[in-house]
């Protein structure tokens, strides 16, 4: 009998704690999340970044540029698409962005890349940073944007 209402008596706490978000520290340690990565970019066969990186519902998305000749407008474009393609390769979408942080070769771009930003990420758009960055963007691209979703 005594055994039995011990036994009762753990389920029943066992069953408060879960729902108080509470457990052991074996519990939590056995069932800690990874993260996981995609389209990982190496140099000289070591690993050197990933396009994204997710862990539990949120992902991360690496800064693309454009990598060609052309202007604000057209490298505004091809970034987004890329983060477009990258957020779809993740399991999200451009309306499930949460925070972005846009690196610009020139702050006099700033007007014309809003422009060509403007309404990528549909009715609710996500915070942003943007900023000129010393010495340029690298690879030469007018723009860079990184990204953080949920999935």
């Amino acid at each position: 009998m005594k055994t039995e209402r011990r036994s009762i008596l753990k389920k029943l706490f066992t069953s408060i704690a879960g729902v108080a978000g509470l457990g052991t520290v074996a519990n939590a340690a056995d069932s800690a999340p990874e993260k996981e990565v995609g389209n990982v970019t190496t140099l000289q066969d070591v690993p050197l970044f990933s396009g994204h990186t997710k862990f539990n519902n949120m992902v991360f998305i690496a800064g693309k540029g454009a990598h060609f000749e052309g202007d604000i407008t057209a490298h505004t474009k091809h970034v987004l698409d890329e983060l477009e393609k990258e957020l779809i390769a993740a399991g999200s979408s451009m309306s499930k962005v949460l925070k972005c942080s846009v690196f610009l070769n020139d702050l006099n771009d700033y007007k014309a890349m809003n422009a060509a930003y403007k309404g990528r990420f549909g009715n609710k758009p996500p915070v942003r940073t943007t900023v000129a960055v010393y010495g340029g963007v690298p690879g030469n691209s007018l723009v860079e944007i990184d990204c953080i979703a949920y999935i």
